[in-house]
C-alpha cells in the first residue's frame, strides 16, 4: 500500500524532469523508450496544454508522472472527441519502480474519465516492448489494435471506466 500519495496537474517543469530522468536511465540500460534530447519542453507542449500534464507525489516527493489527454489524433484518429482519456508517457522514477505507481496513475486517470463522463482509458506502446504489455494487462487494458507509424509498430490498449 502506498500511503500519502496525490496527483497534481501542470507542473510541466517537474513532469518533464521526471520523464527526462527516466529516457536517460532507459537509454543507460540500452531500454531505448524515448530520446531524452527529443523531450524538450518545446517539443512535449505541441498540441498540449499544461493541465495535461500529471504528477504522482509520495508526500512531497515527485515520483511519477504522464499526461493525460482527451483526444489523440496520432494514435486513434478515427476517435471523437471526449470518447475516451489518453495515457502518454507514463513513467515512474527508478527510486519508486516496483510499488505500484503505475496503477496509481492509471486510477487517477480512470477517476478523471469518470468525472467527465468518459468510458474508455487508452494508451499505446511499442508493438514488442512485452514488459510494458504485460504490465498494461495487469491493469485491466486489453490490446484492441495495431498502429503502424513509419517504421515503428504500436500495440493499442484500452481498458472500460465503470460507472
Amino acid at each position: 500500500m502506498i500511503d500519502n500519495f496525490n496527483v497534481t496537474v501542470g507542473e510541466v517543469d517537474v513532469s518533464i524532469d521526471i520523464l527526462r530522468e527516466v529516457a536517460q536511465w532507459c537509454e543507460d540500460n540500452r531500454m531505448n523508450m524515448w530520446k531524452v534530447s527529443d523531450l524538450t519542453k518545446k517539443s512535449l507542449l505541441v498540441g498540449v496544454k499544461k493541465e495535461n500534464f500529471c504528477v504522482g507525489k509520495i508526500g512531497e516527493e515527485n515520483a511519477c508522472s504522464m499526461i493525460l489527454q482527451w483526444h489523440d489524433t496520432l494514435f486513434w484518429p478515427e476517435s471523437k472527441g471526449n470518447e475516451a482519456g489518453y495515457i502518454h508517457k507514463l513513467c515512474v522514477r527508478r527510486k519508486f519502480s516496483g510499488i505500484g505507481l503505475a496503477g496509481k496513475m492509471v486510477e487517477f486517470a480512470a477517476a478523471e474519465c469518470k468525472k467527465r463522463g468518459i468510458r474508455y482509458l487508452r494508451l499505446d506502446t511499442g508493438w514488442g516492448r512485452e514488459p510494458l504489455c504485460k504490465l498494461y494487462e495487469s491493469l485491466g487494458f486489453i490490446r484492441v489494435g495495431k498502429r503502424i507509424l513509419g517504421e515503428r509498430e504500436f500495440a493499442l490498449y484500452e481498458k472500460g471506466i465503470d460507472f
